[in-house]
């Protein structure tokens, strides 16, 4: 024992009384965005905010490169179209580890600490798309490791989602893994188990109450307040414990009832629905923060407590919005990595935002003022803009919902422009119904606001948001919803 560190944490109790700040922050770090923040004030940011872990969901030879060195412990993602490659051949996944660990950890001093391989594979929607590769790609990553003499200090993981187990009680109690899955998941626990290595769950309690109306609001949150779920000698009032003990449950009746696990996901988005709001995000994730600062574990589980990876870091406007138009907005910054709502992170210590940032000329792509509202062209114009660009905000519920049509058109025209950088000629590419504008359009006593994208120092056209496979559909739905009524609010349209 140090008893010299001991002796400084009992000094600095007395002096300032509780010892409380958040020590081990783990973060997702999400790259899917049309102008992203470079990823050396990305690294300063995590770092200004007690950040010391972070996930990455496909190794990003530039943000790989800045946490070089930076103190802060890496997890890389193997994307799920890589399994079946991975899984072919062990020379495959000896290349992978010698190209995206070994030589990030040797050149540039990253402090890689685990390999998660796929993500959430078993989910229903891929209809057992991976369930014949997830294991070998697992085993031959894990052989790769051991080869380059990495096998002590970088562990395999599997993120799962929380659909891989159930319970016909309702209660934790009751959990069990899917019984379609349960073989595969007893050899994937069972192997992680051997090697020393953790299984990663994804839990997300904003997805309970958006796929149920009826579901208990407060029970999402953690004061407490909610009515309590009693199992046994246990009382729960909220899900994220009930959600994470139902696992606990199943691989204590199947036999692990010590293998380590973390959190891999979890956090409350801010926009895209009406249930994803900065009122709801900042009472979720401060109560998050409080549970990380006091070390606090479950009630089936409670120490170690697990390490919690919040998600996310920043908001991805070119990330698929399949899942729901919120999918773009679940980071604790903005974009350019600004602070969207306060944290106390500890000690009343509150985050601080992205240093650094150059953006765009201060100016926007409107609607003319002058234009007609019943112009033939204006819904071909709103869906081509929306088509190209990230319009999520104007969504039923969301920030710009309240819009009339003028303001939905000209935040659409905007948001092309900005993410065509702004380019000359990209404001009028809508029949002469867009003007540029030096004042901001951004609605007074509004959290709507019409984006000046980040100057990446880059001039080539923006990278295309990823949307749905039926975007062009959804696109010219939203384009006739904007155009029915003013102040129209929009519902489901992606």
């Amino acid at each position: 024992m140090d008893y010299g560190m001991v002796f400084v944490k009992i000094l600095l109790v007395c002096l300032v009384g509780e010892f409380v700040i958040a020590e081990g922050l783990a973060v997702n770090w999400g790259t899917r965005a049309s102008h992203p923040l470079p990823p050396d004030i990305v690294v300063k940011l995590m770092k200004d905010n007690g950040i010391d872990k972070v996930k990455l969901f496909e190794v990003v030879p530039e943000a790989m490169e800045a946490l070089g060195n930076s103190g802060i412990q890496v997890m890389v993602g193997i994307p799920n179209e890589l399994l079946a490659p991975l899984a072919s051949s062990v020379r495959v996944a000896e290349d992978w580890v010698s190209q995206n660990v070994s030589s990030y950890i040797s050149r540039y001093g990253v402090d890689v600490r685990y390999v998660a391989i796929g993500n959430e594979p078993f989910l229903k929607t891929y209809k057992d798309m991976f369930s014949g590769t997830i294991y070998p790609a697992l085993e031959n990553i894990q052989a790769a490791l051991i080869k380059a003499g990495l096998g002590r200090q970088v562990k395999v993981t599997i993120p799962i989602n929380a659909d891989v187990y159930q319970t016909e009680s309702g209660l934790p109690s009751g959990g069990d893994f899917r019984p379609d899955i349960h073989d595969l998941m007893m050899s994937i626990i069972k192997f992680l188990n051997d090697n020393g290595a953790p299984l990663t769950i994804n839990i997300y309690p904003f997805l309970s109450l958006y796929a149920d109306p009826h579901f208990p609001v407060d029970y999402a949150f953690f004061e407490g307040s909610a009515a309590p779920v009693v199992d046994g000698s246990i009382t729960y009032t909220n899900v994220f414990e009930a959600n994470y003990d139902t696992l606990i449950w199943a691989l204590e009746k199947n036999g692990f009832p010590n293998i380590p696990v973390i959190v891999g996901e979890v956090g409350w988005p801010t926009d895209g629905d009406v249930n994803a709001n900065k009122e709801y995000a900042r009472r979720f994730n401060q109560g998050l923060l409080n549970r990380i600062i006091q070390n606090r574990g479950t009630p089936k589980r409670p120490s170690p407590a697990p390490d919690i990876y919040l998600f996310g870091l920043i908001d991805e406007d070119a990330k698929s919005i399949q899942p729901g138009n919120f999918e773009r907005h679940w980071g604790i910054f903005y974009y350019d990595g600004s602070i969207k709502y306060p944290l106390n992170l500890g000690n009343n210590r509150n985050l601080t935002y992205a240093k650094g940032v150059k953006y765009l000329s201060r100016q926007w792509c409107v609607m003319r003022p002058d234009a007609d509202l019943s112009d033939p062209n204006l819904p071909q114009s709103i869906d081509k803009a929306c088509s190209y660009a990230d319009c999520t905000s104007l969504g039923y519920g969301s920030s710009c919902g309240g819009l009339d049509v003028r303001g939905n058109a000209s935040y659409a025209f905007n948001m092309f422009y900005q993410t065509a950088n702004q380019q000359k000629g990209s404001c009028d590419q809508f029949f002469n119904l867009s003007v540029i504008t030096n004042i901001d359009p951004s609605p007074s006593g509004s959290s709507c606001k019409y984006e000046i994208m980040i100057d990446t120092g880059r001039h080539e056209v923006a990278r295309k948001p990823t949307t749905s496979s039926g975007s062009n559909t959804s696109s010219s739905i939203l384009t006739m919803m904007l155009l029915l009524l003013p102040g129209l609010i929009l519902k489901n349209f992606s």
